[in-house]
């Protein structure tokens, strides 16, 4: 047992002095400063970002279970982090490697299970492949039986993961606690929970034959999200690396992320809502049922980030209700001309063009070069940035990320 520790010490420790000696360069304050002016409206360049993670069939072929080293599930989860961090270091992009590793506070509830049930697909047919979301309210008597998990810290175990993880790499990095709430995110959007537990397409019909039973439920999903983050809040756990968005969360407008730094108040931080589920819905009835329940969380955030794969096209007009709007998504199948023009210089626009067409199905340096052209005529003289996300596949070759980088940049620099 000694021994295996001591190699999985020995794995972690050099991980972190390669990672520490990349997040120290200079190249990481100069992306800090860009960041801040593009999202608070002073002129930049566009930005470029590429994002992706182990829900990405790619990620779990090359950062999968039999790559690691390390035994300990606490360090192997620190070793892929640590992995995958070094790896995007030399993709070139504006992402930003920060001088600290982040260890999750233990807490209540977790993705899909904030309410008592288990909030799951169907088995898919194939890796990488779809699931359908499987009701768990088959009937409106059963909201009834929904339990909101509370915010809870199990502070035994969270201090036990930390002294292991001082013991091992303190002396190297510094090691952040995030401490904030479960209620996060996709999981405070209030419309994954929607769907998946009422179910997609019979929150659609819900829309037309249940509509005072579909608000109740959206109702209670809101109170429970704001209950969850009040108490965060009232405890002191919120910190200034407990932002929500998709992007780099800094601003002039708000503290910059640094690790430990607690308490802070939303009011302090990024807040973000999408409505991936809603993509198909109407913008009336996008914001009757979903956007009213969802302004009460967003509102209490210091800046917000709204939308991730959905199409927003005919909904910018509807999304300037929300005061601390800041950024919008335009998703690949949005129409990015029509929303360049509506967006115009209110809000940052963060185009996410079409994986398909950028480096899953081929690479091809002409078609990248003239969809970025044209998406970036449509938004000349706004504030962008350029979001290469959903990658589920690079066919085999991870260079490719780096590639588009390089071909997007000068695709900017040429239209500038």
């Amino acid at each position: 047992m000694a021994g295996r520790r001591k190699k999985d010490v020995q794995v972690l420790r050099e991980l972190v002095r390669q990672y520490v000696d990349l997040a120290r360069k200079p190249i990481q304050d100069e992306r800090r400063e860009l960041w801040s002016d593009l999202l608070s409206r002073r002129p930049t360049r566009p930005l470029v970002l590429a994002t992706y993670g182990m829900w990405n069939v790619w990620c779990r072929e090359v950062f999968g279970e039999k790559t690691l080293q390390c035994e300990d599930p606490l360090f192997r989860a620190h070793e892929r982090n640590l992995r995958m961090a070094i790896f995007h270091d030399p993709i070139g992009d504006d992402f930003i490697l920060e001088p600290w590793i982040s260890e999750e506070a233990v807490k209540a509830g977790a993705w899909g299970r904030l309410f008592g049930v288990e909030q799951r697909l169907t088995d898919k047919p194939a890796e990488g492949g779809a699931g359908a979301y499987m009701p768990v309210l088959k009937d409106w008597a059963d909201v009834a039986g929904l339990k909101p998990v509370p915010h809870r810290i199990d502070e035994e175990a969270t201090a036990r993961n930390v002294a292991r993880l001082q013991d091992a790499v303190g002396d190297l990095v510094e090691i952040d606690v995030n401490r904030g709430p479960a209620w996060f995110a996709f999981m405070a959007d209030v419309s994954w929970n929607l769907a998946t537990l009422r179910g997609l397409e019979q929150m659609m019909v819900d829309m037309y034959e249940s509509p005072k039973e579909l608000h109740a439920l959206a109702a209670f999903i809101r109170d429970a999200t704001l209950a969850g983050q009040e108490a965060a809040e009232a405890a002191g756990d919120y910190g200034l690396t407990s932002h929500a968005m998709q992007e780099m969360p800094y601003s002039r407008e708000l503290e910059w992320p640094r690790p430990n730094e607690r308490p802070r108040g939303r009011k302090d931080l990024w807040g973000f809502c999408a409505a991936q589920e809603f993509t198909l819905i109407s913008p009336a009835m996008h914001d009757e049922f979903l956007l009213q329940y969802q302004m009460p969380i967003l509102r209490k955030f210091g800046l917000v980030a709204y939308g991730c794969c959905e199409d927003l096209t005919r909904k910018i007009d509807m999304l300037r209700q929300i005061p601390n709007l800041r950024l919008i998504a335009v998703a690949p199948r949005a129409d990015v001309r029509r929303c360049a023009r509506e967006i115009g210089a209110d809000y940052v626009i963060s185009w996410r063009p079409n994986p398909a067409d950028m480096v899953c199905c081929g690479f091809d340096e002409a078609r990248i070069r003239r969809i970025i052209r044209e998406g970036m005529e449509a938004c000349k003289g706004l504030h962008v940035c350029i979001h290469l996300k959903d990658v589920e596949t690079v066919e085999g070759d991870p260079s490719r990320l780096a590639r588009w980088v390089r071909i997007v940049r000068r695709a900017t620099d040429e239209c500038a």
